[in-house]
């Protein structure tokens, strides 16, 4: 993920400072509300005189930023930093900001009465890295709260907590960019000590960050590795000449920013490893496609490691149901000897004349076939005492075969939810777009009405998601029907007995988890054994057998489906079935061919 940098905060300044995608100013403006979204952002919605901006304050350790946004949907929140911005905020006017210094990645919003007059709350926002922070002081200097604390165990230099008196970070002590710098000089300092070139912008000069140097030096047309003893003159002088871009630039405000292979550049420059993604560079605005970026990188890192904390749960939790499920099996095995115990018994109550003090076995006649069977015997009891032994163990392997089918059968039933649950969470393979983040809220919300996770105060809101965010894939038949697809149990669930009807046909891998598949029907219309075709290959794709040459799979109408009672989410049982062989790489070239799966909600819904 590309940071903010210098540049990028002299550019949100200077477009703050000149006037929002209006068109009008944005300062001043009088702060009407402001909601926490996260651990580490804050949006504070302003109204101006012709309009309501909202500003985003974020000290995330990696996405550190300020820009305008979108306003985020009302919910509950208990940060208590938002409710000390409220209390000291709200009802005053935004009225200056700027860097606390020109060098420094600190902005001071100043908030005051009304314009001109001294200001009365400070809000400063530390962009550096996982430094980071946003600290509210007042008029004479202290601080009143901040993102998050500093103790004087963690920091002696710089101890950040309410009621101390704030301090600005420790000032860089690398010179200082200026364009008047000749370029003799210039050289001189980077050339100082030999190393890689991008790595000596870096060291030599405050304001840089490393994918600016690496962006100007490949703009010149220089490997960033490449040491800077090795350059050569007409080198030198490309670089120069790009550094002295860049300074313009930030004298200048004339920003170009778009979005790159590599994250996004507001120089407009076109090196070769950040070549410009689609459109015209200096179009896009620089509030949203700073929004877009760093939110879609955000939820691609949070989309990756909550499917793997999900993926490591599930499979924890299906490792110990299979070795329950074998414990219980190797107790049934046990006791299907419960006829022999009893034979055993039987023969020594029949022959307890053949018994003698001191045996630990005896070979007796069965009653049926004649032959000899040896019998174990305990030498300190009689043969009466062993033979009551014998009953017993029959009577016991006889209550444990009764009392072990039914959790055997639980424990599988509850394997196969699971295994059902775990298709549809690999089913996700990477981030496309921010309804995946709902899918697995939903996946997570499931597994803890099921009992199988603990109950987080955020799963709450993620429990009510799948009534409001019903997304199901749709894919097109040759015949031109629709095609739903399930993403995860609730979503199968809804499918199956909300929105099918009886003219549909519902398709499922045999025996195997996976989605639930329904071809769309008109009233009257027949599908061809083409469109059965491929709607049974999406059901073979959208199911555990998705590696597979082919994969059976049933379909019957919805009619014939039926959820037991008592069963989790998802589970079903069918009847009057027909078997296709379904062929995963079919469905893959019709996820192909239509391109992303559309996730339409069906009409009616």
């Amino acid at each position: 993920m590309q940071p903010v940098d210098l540049t990028t905060l002299r550019a949100v300044l200077a477009e703050l400072k000149g006037a929002e995608a209006g068109g009008d100013p944005l300062l001043p403006a009088r702060v009407e509300w402001i909601q926490q979204t996260d651990l580490w952002t804050v949006v504070i919605g302003l109204r101006t005189l012709r309009a309501r901006p909202c500003l985003l304050l974020s000290w995330h350790p990696q996405a550190a930023r300020v820009h305008l946004c979108q306003a985020p949907p009302k919910e509950p929140e208990d940060f208590s930093f938002s409710q000390h911005l409220q209390r000291h905020l709200r009802g005053l006017a935004l009225t200056e900001l700027a860097l606390l210094d020109e060098w420094e990645r600190v902005i001071d919003f100043r908030f005051g009465p009304r314009p001109g007059d001294p200001p009365q709350r400070h809000l400063y926002l530390e962009v550096m890295g996982k430094y980071s922070n946003a600290i509210l002081v007042d008029e004479a200097g202290l601080i009143l709260a901040c993102g998050h604390g500093v103790s004087e165990r963690q920091s002696r230099v710089r101890p950040v907590q309410p009621g101390l008196a704030y301090e600005a970070p420790p000032a860089l002590t690398d010179p200082i960019p200026q364009r008047a710098e000749p370029f003799s000089q210039w050289q001189e300092r980077l050339a100082l000590v030999p190393g890689p070139i991008a790595q000596r912008l870096l060291r030599c000069y405050r304001g840089l960050s490393r994918h600016l140097a690496e962006a100007m030096c490949l703009q010149a047309g220089i490997p960033p590795q490449t040491p800077s003893n090795q350059l050569s003159p007409q080198e030198w002088q490309a670089l120069f000449f790009w550094w002295q871009d860049w300074l313009a630039r930030l004298e200048t405000g004339r920003f170009e920013p778009a979005l790159t292979s590599q994250g996004y550049t507001l120089l407009g420059w076109r090196g070769s490893s950040a070549e410009v993604v689609g459109g015209d560079p200096s179009q896009p605005n620089l509030h949203q496609l700073l929004e877009a970026y760093y939110q879609a990188q955000l939820n691609r890192e949070r989309f990756e490691r909550e499917r793997q904390r999900l993926g490591q749960k599930l499979a924890a939790l299906l490792k110990k149901l299979r070795q329950r499920r074998d414990h219980f099996e190797k107790m049934l095995a046990d006791s299907a000897q419960a006829e022999a115990s009893k034979q055993a018994a039987d023969l020594l109550m029949a022959h307890l004349h053949l018994w003698r003090p001191g045996l630990s076995s005896l070979e007796l006649p069965d009653f049926f076939s004649g032959q000899m069977v040896k019998i174990p015997l305990d030498p300190e009891k009689n043969a009466v005492l062993n033979a009551q032994a014998y009953y017993r163990k029959h009577r016991k392997q006889k209550r444990a075969q009764e009392a072990v089918q039914p959790l055997l059968a639980a424990t599988e039933q509850e394997i196969r939810y699971l295994e059902q649950v775990e298709a549809a969470l690999q089913q996700l393979e990477a981030y496309r777009d921010p309804q995946d983040l709902v899918i697995l809220a939903e996946i997570e919300a499931e597994l803890i009405q099921q009992g199988y996770l603990e109950s987080p105060s955020k799963a709450e809101g993620a429990r009510r998601s799948p009534a409001a965010s019903f997304n199901p894939y749709c894919f097109t038949s040759p015949s031109g029907f629709p095609i739903w697809v399930g993403r995860n149990n609730w979503q199968n669930e809804r499918l199956t007995f909300r929105f099918a009807q009886d003219q549909d046909w519902w398709f499922h891998a045999q025996e195997i988890p996976g989605s639930h598949v329904l071809l769309r029907l008109p009233p009257g219309a027949v599908a061809e054994s083409e469109d059965l075709q491929a709607a049974a290959d999406l059901a073979a794709y959208f199911s555990r057998g998705r590696l597979s040459d082919q994969v059976p799979v049933v379909y019957t109408r919805p009619k014939c489906v039926f959820k037991p009672k008592g069963s989790p989410p998802g589970m079903v049982v069918y009847k009057q079935e027909r078997v296709l062989w379904g062929r995963p790489s079919r469905a893959q070239l019709l996820l192909e061919k239509d391109g992303a799966p559309k996730s339409d909600v069906p009409a009616g819904l």
